[in-house]
């Protein structure tokens, strides 16, 4: 790995002062990199992610954005140095337009809004025909299309997801992951949770597993996903063997 765009380090943090969820656990991802969390319910992924954004007080540990020190930055201070944070619900408005929703994701830009509307549409081209429709009318993996191009509108370095495709049909699973994919391409470092991890694994560059609020295991996403012992704990494989074998 490259020098990382968002590193965090020893994070404690949770809902409630002194009693954390997450315990410890650290992260990195580069710049172009997709990187996967993964592990069971209640290991903490998602309130990492959140005091990652600055959702929540981080009570210890250290988190940097390029280099630069944001542990107790709160989130607006943290969208200002390049993260943005798409959460897994009510991450768009559905009574405002494709376009509008766009133009509200830029209301900070100054003089270049045309421009990075045009980014946006370019590097998701479905939206273009709907621009007009509301975000209501939208299928699942349409929404996360555009709550991901909306926090582009400020041109992140990194873009945090929360589960991006939590009920979403199979077919659009592949679509969000593609163009996550695509994003990356552009030099976006991403940074995920996911409940899908098989699949999220497939087209990440690292992973990391967290159980416990702790890092249980991380590396190369190839490696991870050929570890039997990680895939019958976090992957599901003991699982599906035994139904192929009924």
């Amino acid at each position: 790995m490259t020098d990382p765009v968002l590193s965090a380090e020893a994070v404690v943090a949770g809902y409630v002062p002194g009693f954390p969820i997450v315990q410890g656990a650290g992260v990195a991802v580069a710049a172009g990199e997709i990187v996967t969390v993964i592990g069971p319910n209640g290991a903490g992924k998602s309130t990492l992610l959140k005091a990652l954004a600055g959702l929540l007080a981080v009570e210890g540990g250290r988190i940097l954005l390029g280099g630069r020190d944001v542990t107790h930055l709160p989130m607006h201070e943290k969208v200002a140095a390049g993260l943005a944070f798409v959460p897994q619900t009510g991450n768009v408005f559905t009574t405002l337009t494709i376009h509008e929703n766009l133009v509200v994701g830029g209301h900070t830009v100054r003089g270049e809004l045309r421009a990075r509307l045009e980014e946006a549409y370019a590097l998701f081209p479905d939206l273009v025909a709907k621009r007009a429709a509301r975000a209501g009318s939208l299928s699942g993996g349409q929404r996360q299309m555009l709550a991901v191009a909306r926090a582009l509108m400020t041109r992140p370095r990194v873009v945090l997801l929360d589960e991006p495709t939590a009920g979403l049909a199979p077919r659009m699973v592949a679509q969000v992951f593609t163009d996550l994919r695509r994003l990356a391409g552009k030099g976006v470092a991403v940074l995920m949770v996911e409940q899908n991890a098989k699949a999220a694994l497939r087209i990440s560059d690292r992973g990391y597993v967290l159980a416990g609020g702790r890092n249980h295991a991380s590396g190369r996403a190839a490696d991870l996903l050929a570890d039997r012992g990680l895939a019958e704990a976090f992957l599901g494989a003991r699982a599906e063997t035994a139904e192929r074998s009924a």
